[in-house]
C-alpha cells in the first residue's frame, strides 16, 4: 500500500512532509492512522489549505485593490470599519450574508441557482496546478496549461446559464456579450501560449518554469503582451467590462442575483486575478525562481507585481465599446498571434535545443519583431477609428 503513494511523495514537498507526519505519528506507541487514511487527509488538508488560502487572500485584495482605486482616482477609499478600513471586507461579508435571497418570477430554478456554483469552482480549480515552488504545488499534470485552459472556459458557460436562468431581457444581453468576449479572447490567448510550449516542449507548469533560461518575457514579449490583453478580457475588467455596464446593462448578467449568489460572483471575479497572475507568473517571469530569497516568496512577489499592473490598467483606462473590443480580438490580437506562432516556430526549426548565446539572439530577433508589429498594427487601428469617428461627423453634419 505504501509504495503506491512514493511517487507521489518524493514529487509533492508538501504531500511528503504531511503524509510522514500522519504515519509517523504515535499515541502510546500505537499508530492509530492507517496508511490510507493518512492519504486521504494529507490531501484533503492540502487543498483545504490552498482553497483557503486563496479565498483570504482575495478577501483581503479587495480591500488593497478598493484603497488603491482611490488613490488613483482621488479618493479616499473604505476607511469607516476599522483602522484604515480593514474590516470592510468582514463587514461586507455580513452584509451580504445577512441579505436576504431574493429570486424573480419566472426563472429557471435549477438553471439560476446552479450558475453561481459553476462561475466560482474553474478560478479556485486553475491553483491545483500553479507550481508555488520546487516540488510544491497540488498537482504536476502533464497537461497542465491545457487543463487551465479547459477549467477558465467553464465560466462562460456559467455566465451564460445565469443571464438566461434569471428571465431578464437585460441579464440575457449581458450575458450575449460575455459569451462573445471570451470566445473571441480565448483564440489569440491560445495562440501566445503556444509560443511558450514550443520553447518548452511540454504542457507541464513545472516544466515550463524549471526549462526558463530566461524569463519567457525577453524571448516571447508579443506572446505576453497577447497573452495580458486576452486574459484581462476574460476576467471582464476595466477597460472589457462591457459585460456588466451598469449604465447600459444595469449589472449584466448578475442583474438578479441578490445575498450570497451576488457574492459568489463578485468573489470569483477577484479570485481572477490573482489566477491570471498566478499563470503569467509561471509561464513568462520564470515562476519561483530567483536569487536570494526563498522560491515561494519570489512567486508571490511577481504575482503580487503582475496584480498591481492589472489594478493599475482597471483604475485608468475608461471602457471600451463593444465594437472596439471585438474588433481588438480578431483585427489586432489574433493577426498578432499568428505572427508570434510563425516566428517562434521558424525559431524553434533553426534552434532545436538553442545555447545561452542562441536564447539571446532569438530575444532580440522577438523584441525587434514585436515593436514593428506593435507599432504598424497601433497605426493601423488609429487610422480605423480617425475613418470612423470622421464618417460619424459628417453624418452628424448632414
Amino acid at each position: 500500500m505504501d509504495n503506491a503513494y512514493v511517487p507521489f511523495k518524493e514529487a509533492n514537498a508538501f504531500y511528503g512532509n504531511l503524509y510522514q507526519f500522519l504515519t509517523d505519528l504515535t499515541i502510546f506507541g500505537v499508530s492509530p492512522i492507517p496508511d490510507w487514511l493518512a492519504y486521504l487527509i494529507a490531501g484533503f488538508l492540502i487543498v483545504f489549505s490552498v482553497i483557503n488560502t486563496v479565498v483570504i487572500i482575495t478577501t483581503l485584495g479587495t480591500w488593497v485593490e478598493r484603497r488603491l482605486i482611490a488613490r488613483f482616482q482621488s479618493r479616499l477609499g473604505p476607511n469607516r470599519w476599522g483602522p484604515w478600513g480593514l474590516l470592510t471586507p468582514i463587514a461586507d461579508a455580513v452584509k451580504l450574508l445577512s441579505k436576504e435571497d431574493t429570486k424573480p418570477d419566472g426563472v429557471d430554478s435549477w438553471v439560476f441557482n446552479l450558475a453561481p456554483l459553476m462561475f466560482i469552482v474553474p478560478p479556485i480549480l486553475i491553483f491545483a496546478v500553479i507550481p508555488y515552488s520546487h516540488n510544491a504545488y497540488i498537482s504536476n499534470l502533464n497537461i497542465g496549461i491545457l487543463f487551465i485552459i479547459a477549467v477558465t472556459t467553464v465560466p462562460t458557460v456559467a455566465m451564460f446559464m445565469a443571464g438566461w436562468g434569471s428571465g431578464n431581457r437585460y441579464s440575457l444581453f449581458g450575458a450575449m456579450r460575455g459569451v462573445a468576449q471570451l470566445v473571441s479572447y480565448e483564440v489569440p490567448m491560445v495562440l501566445s501560449i503556444v509560443g511558450v510550449l514550443l520553447f518548452v516542449g511540454s504542457l507541464s507548469m513545472v516544466d515550463i518554469v524549471e526549462r526558463q533560461f530566461v524569463p519567457f518575457i525577453l524571448v516571447q514579449p508579443l506572446g505576453f503582451f497577447i497573452f495580458f490583453i486576452a486574459i484581462s478580457a476574460e476576467m471582464n475588467r476595466s477597460p472589457f467590462d462591457i459585460v456588466e455596464a451598469d449604465s447600459e446593462l444595469v449589472a449584466g448578467f448578475h442583474t438578479e442575483y441578490s445575498g450570497m449568489k451576488w457574492g459568489t460572483f463578485q468573489l470569483a471575479e477577484f479570485i481572477a486575478p490573482f489566477g491570471a497572475a498566478s499563470i503569467m507568473t509561471t509561464l513568462f517571469l520564470k515562476g519561483w525562481e530567483g536569487p536570494i530569497l526563498p522560491g515561494p516568496l519570489w512567486f508571490f512577489l511577481k504575482v503580487g507585481f503582475v496584480w498591481f499592473i492589472l489594478l493599475w490598467i482597471r483604475a485608468t483606462l475608461p471602457r471600451l465599446r463593444v465594437d472596439q473590443i471585438m474588433g481588438l480580438a480578431w483585427k489586432f490580437l489574433f493577426p498578432l498571434g499568428l505572427i508570434n506562432l510563425f516566428v517562434t516556430a521558424a525559431e524553434v526549426l533553426a534552434w532545436g535545443d538553442p545555447t545561452g548565446s542562441e536564447i539571446w539572439l532569438m530575444a532580440g530577433i522577438n523584441w525587434t519583431i514585436a515593436v514593428v508589429c506593435l507599432v504598424i498594427s497601433s497605426h493601423l487601428v488609429s487610422a480605423k477609428l480617425t475613418t470612423r469617428n470622421s464618417v460619424l461627423e459628417n453624418a452628424g453634419n448632414n
